[in-house]
């Protein structure tokens, strides 16, 4: 199974900048069986029915992008210089591993400033990233990284525009709740409260489930067999409420219907015995074709990267041939792409 087999041309025109507005105006293309429509976000009570359960992600994206400066002695007198760090994941004792520009003008036990009550102390440098502890903890940080930080834009988002205030909202999802992703899980971006209260009124259940997204996810695929890439570990939980919930539906005949490829790996690695069980801890399941399902009946989620795992995702639920016609259509008819994208809903 060889890289270029996720391949395909996408134009740059077609990579979404800003989301949809209102946020379930966005388009939906549906995959059911061997045919394909067009529909839009709203209208995804079509397709669902009574019985069915949606998982969705309640992980808060925090405002991961810091913009600081470090103060330095020299022989002309004191200095500053800027330095840019993105969080991406936290580490034990409140420390966070951060990637920083440039890395490595700071030293060892530099203070960097990001604002007048939040500052973070380089204590190492490991693979490429600096390991930082912050001068607040819990609600202390929270609220100051609220007031300093910008919303961590996807990287091919962020190469084309600067995140503003705008993002920290669009960035979000309606029911986000446990803070510690860098990422968000995009197809969630797409519902409303009104979608949501529909979807309830008709009978179909929802399930929160918790997976702090980190900025692994966009990491290219490195290795031309891509049976041998090694994926990012995300921590995550499925409660036992949660698991018991997902299980009466699918003993009822209702469909398991995950939001978003985040929420997909965290039910499938919950499921790996074969049936779905509490679990918590952190993930580094590769889900590509040959991939066994035990949980997933469909997958609603927006379209991805060339040669991404989550592409090789989409094509082990629905088949690469599938998938292959899927995203065709997707470029020919003018669908946006990635994370503030349109959605598609696979069903197999």
């Amino acid at each position: 199974m060889h890289l270029s087999d996720f391949d395909f041309d996408l134009p740059e025109r077609l990579i979404a900048t800003r989301p949809a507005r209102p946020r379930s105006s966005a388009r939906l293309l549906v995959s059911d069986g061997d045919t394909i429509h067009d529909a839009v976000v709203r209208d995804l009570t079509d397709w669902l029915r009574p019985g069915d359960r949606l998982v969705l992600n309640d992980t808060r994206v925090i405002p991961a992008r810091l913009s600081g400066t470090r103060a330095r002695d020299t022989a002309q007198g004191p200095t500053e210089a800027r330095i840019e760090a993105t969080l991406l994941e936290p580490r034990p004792g409140g420390h966070w591993a951060a990637l920083l520009k440039p890395l490595k003008k700071v030293k060892e036990g530099e203070v960097i400033r990001f604002s007048d009550d939040l500052s973070a102390t380089l204590l190492a440098r490991e693979e490429g990233q600096g390991v930082l502890e912050f001068n607040l903890t819990g609600e202390d940080f929270d609220r100051a990284l609220a007031e300093a930080g910008a919303m961590p834009l996807p990287p091919y988002i962020a190469a084309l525009r600067a995140p503003d205030d705008e993002d920290k909202t669009d960035y979000q999802t309606v029911w986000a709740e446990k803070s510690g992703a860098v990422a968000a899980p995009t197809a969630s971006l797409h519902f409303d409260q009104d979608l949501l209260d529909r979807i309830a009124a008709m009978g179909v259940e929802t399930t929160h489930v918790t997976l702090h997204v980190g900025a692994g996810t966009f990491l290219p695929v490195k290795v031309e067999d891509v049976t041998t890439h090694k994926m990012h570990a995300e921590w995550g939980e499925v409660t036992a409420d949660a698991a018991r919930d997902i299980a009466a539906t699918k003993a009822k005949g209702g469909r398991v219907i995950p939001v978003g490829t985040t929420a997909l790996r965290l039910i499938e690695s919950a499921a790996r015995s074969g049936t779905i069980e509490p679990w918590r801890g952190e993930t580094d399941i590769f889900i590509y074709p040959g991939f066994t399902f035990h949980v997933t009946d469909a997958l609603m989620t927006n379209f991805h990267l060339p040669k991404s795992t989550l592409l090789m995702l989409v094509s082990a639920l629905v088949g690469q041939d599938r998938i292959r016609k899927i995203y065709a259509h997707a470029v020919a008819e003018d669908y946006r792409f990635f994370s503030y994208g349109d959605a598609s809903l696979l069903i197999p």
